[in-house]
């Protein structure tokens, strides 16, 4: 265990000095190579030792102030508090609406189907993915869609493992439609001045077609799993057990928490226009909005208020992400993403169309090997200096988002929502699902979703 550790120790060393002698060769300036060497550390580290991923975070934003490569003043700006804000806000709501009991109501709305078929299943339990993803979050969703599966599972006597799988890519697609779906949503959002009716104008139809287009091929791959479930449903007879099983009440702390939840989404929804109308910055209302939803909450139930700030509020991985997103603004502040923007223009001859591939396939790739934040993090600085060459690469935000929620497809550490997933079917259930069975599913549902949103981009530009 020791030896192991210090083989992985000494390839990090390595691979960092190899991005200081590279950095260096290509003309780096003192600051760049320091920079890009410091980024490489912080991310490597995190991947190779992932249980220390917010110590790396810690150390490699402390020699970047250490080394005077960046202010602390220029730090902070550069951190994204504004997406770290809107993430702790929307936690603390979600943590008062979960202990309410209204995820289960939700559910109980959308998943309970008249005269049950394997196929309604299916169909049902993708797009409530798909919505619920849409709505809260891929984490909050995947969480409650693997409990319902489980149950249902356990009441017909079928294998839970398809309906898992199925439910996590539904996820992962359906976090691509809305700005609030998936933090890299808010993160883009956030860094193009993107508005929540962008994304319902530009990304949810994609992202609803994507599911369509998908569903013929998962309705194939489990077609075996499919006419087991016919068998046991004709077998067990109607399904008044699931219609009972997510029977919620609606009371009177419910109805408050709709109310709630309902207005934030208005104010979200409208956020763009409201901004307008009072001479506000793009996107102040967007970022504030989980906030006064959250001070609400706390004022309500005061009593749970200081839980949902300790318990529901994920500070581990927001701190993560607030050094992440700071190093990487860095590398724009020291001029290394306008570098390497430019030798990408100049290599694919300013050809948008080429541009969109690299970021969608590229982004796809890496995202189903790394955490999607780290790579969209990555990717932005480039992004950034890209469309200031040439504001026609616009799209390339597109591109970003739906490589990165759609990759995550492929492998099964490519997601959150994966590996929440795959945690508690090896917890609850006892089963496990190996990297390879994953990938030979993972890969296919990735390449028809990622090819028709590439060939969407080509043939509807003007959309973009």
């Amino acid at each position: 265990m020791k030896n192991h550790f210090i083989v992985k120790i000494g390839v990090l060393i390595t691979l960092a000095l190899l991005v200081a002698a590279i950095s260096a060769a290509i003309g780096f300036d003192r600051k760049q190579v320091t920079t890009l060497t410091v980024f490489s550390l912080s991310i490597l580290g995190a991947l190779i030792f992932w249980q220390f991923r917010v110590s790396f975070a810690f150390f490699g934003s402390s020699l970047l102030l250490l080394t005077r490569v960046i202010k602390f003043d220029e730090f902070i700006a550069l951190s994204s508090m504004d997406v770290i804000l809107f993430l702790v806000g929307m936690m603390v709501l979600v943590g008062c609406l979960k202990e309410l009991g209204f995820f289960s109501w939700l559910l109980s709305k959308t998943i309970v189907i008249p005269r049950l078929t394997a196929r309604k299943f299916m169909l049902g339990l993708t797009f409530t993915s798909a919505f619920l993803a849409c709505i809260l979050d891929e984490v909050t969703s995947i969480m409650f869609m693997v409990m319902l599966i489980f149950e249902f599972s356990d009441y017909y006597e079928v294998d839970p493992v398809p309906f898992i799988i199925a439910s996590v890519f539904a996820t992962n697609i359906g976090s691509s439609g809305t700005v609030i779906g998936n933090p890299i949503g808010l993160l883009i959002a956030a860094k193009a001045n993107l508005t929540f009716e962008d994304f319902m104008t530009h990304a949810f139809p994609i992202m609803v077609l994507s599911l369509l287009v998908v569903l013929g091929p998962m309705m194939l791959i489990f077609r075996r799993s499919l006419r087991e479930l016919d068998k046991k449903i004709k077998e067990f007879g109607p399904n008044d057990f699931l219609i009972q099983l997510l029977r919620v009440p609606v009371e009177k702390n419910l109805k408050k928490g709709f109310f709630i939840f309902g207005a934030t989404i208005a104010l979200l929804a409208s956020h763009h226009r409201l901004e307008v109308l009072l001479g506000l910055e793009p996107n102040t209302i967007l970022l504030i909005t989980p906030l006064i939803s959250a001070s609400c909450v706390m004022i309500w139930r005061r009593d749970k208020a200081r839980s949902y700030v300790e318990r529901d509020v994920e500070w581990w991985t927001l701190l993560f992400f607030l050094f992440l997103f700071a190093q990487s603004g860095t590398l724009t502040h020291v001029g290394i993403a306008g570098f390497f923007a430019d030798k990408l223009t100049v290599l694919v001859e300013g050809s948008k169309e080429v541009l969109m591939a690299i970021t969608l396939f590229a982004g796809a790739f890496i995202s189903s090997m790394l955490d999607n934040v780290v790579v969209v993090a990555g990717f932005i600085p480039i992004v950034k200096e890209l469309i200031a060459i040439n504001p026609v690469y616009k799209a390339l935000w597109w591109a970003l988002l739906f490589g990165a929620c759609f990759g995550g497809n492929i492998t099964i550490i490519g997601s959150t929502a994966n590996m929440i997933a795959i945690g508690q079917l090896e917890k609850i259930k006892g089963i496990s699902i190996s990297f390879l069975d994953w990938f030979r599913i993972g890969i296919i549902v990735a390449a028809i979703t990622l090819v028709f949103v590439f060939l969407l981009f080509l043939f509807f530009p003007l959309y973009l």
